[in-house]
């Protein structure tokens, strides 16, 4: 709905956390770098600006992958259409992965999976980073987070399970990887200073005009906006930059 809307940025932490992700990475011109689920490429752009020698993103289908290659113009960029748990790319092939909005509405198992799949594509001096929906407090009971995560899949018509912020760091490290660098932020996905910011005026207007022609996402939108709101102590975003395990 948010992207029919005209948003481009539907990171959990906006652009300023992909940004943060992508530099902690510390991308070269040596590495060859792999995205799962680039989306519109904004931070795909963000990822080619520091001119590494190759990219590839990962998508769900040809549709998706179509909008993703219109960020990419360089010799070596490209984007294929397979499962992130099972990319077909070469073992060791990776400098830096990273993925974005994506383990958040995965099953456990299929978090084991997209992970087992990085460490597979990355090289043993390799990078993998994640931005990601957070739960907050670390010490949220089980109860709260249950009933979050009813309520936001209810909401978003799309599972949702976020972790904490130790949860998260143990499902990397359980997998084999060593985590350097973990930022968070407040959720600020429809946040309207974050909006403007990541979208610009043009692009907020076209949001806000585009929302105003189709009153029958009002309510939803609505309904989203209420439910982060409500939970404002309890989401969040977070970024993590971490090693493969040597």
């Amino acid at each position: 709905m948010l992207g029919r809307l005209g948003k481009k940025v539907m990171r959990p932490g906006g652009f300023a956390m992909s940004e943060r992700m992508i530099a902690n990475l510390a991308i070269t011109a040596s590495d060859d770098v792999v995205e799962m689920w680039p989306g519109l490429g904004r931070t795909a752009a963000l990822a080619l600006a520091y001119r590494p020698r190759s990219y590839i993103g990962i998508e769900r289908g040809e549709a998706e992958a179509a909008r993703a290659r219109n960020q990419l113009d360089g010799t070596g960029h490209r984007c294929v259409v397979a499962p992130v748990h099972r990319s077909g790319l070469p073992d060791d092939s990776a400098g830096a992965v990273y993925g974005e909005a994506l383990l958040t509405l995965e099953p456990a198992s299929m978090k084991a999976a997209v992970l087992a799949e990085v460490a597979r594509l990355l090289t043993p001096t390799g990078r993998y980073g994640i931005h990601e929906l957070l739960l907050t407090p670390d010490n949220l009971t089980e109860a709260a987070k249950d009933d979050i995560q009813t309520v936001l899949t209810s909401v978003l018509r799309i599972g949702a399970r976020p972790l904490t912020r130790p949860e998260w760091c143990t499902l990397l490290e359980g997998s084999g990887f060593t985590v350097h660098v973990e930022e968070t932020s407040p959720l600020l996905l429809l946040d309207p200073r974050t909006v403007l910011a990541d979208e610009g005026l043009g692009g907020t207007a076209t949001i806000l005009g585009r929302s105003l022609a189709n009153p029958s996402v009002l309510p939803r939108l609505t309904r989203i906006w209420r439910t982060f709101h409500r939970y404002r102590d309890n989401l969040g975003a977070i970024t993590l930059v971490a090693h493969r395990q040597d």
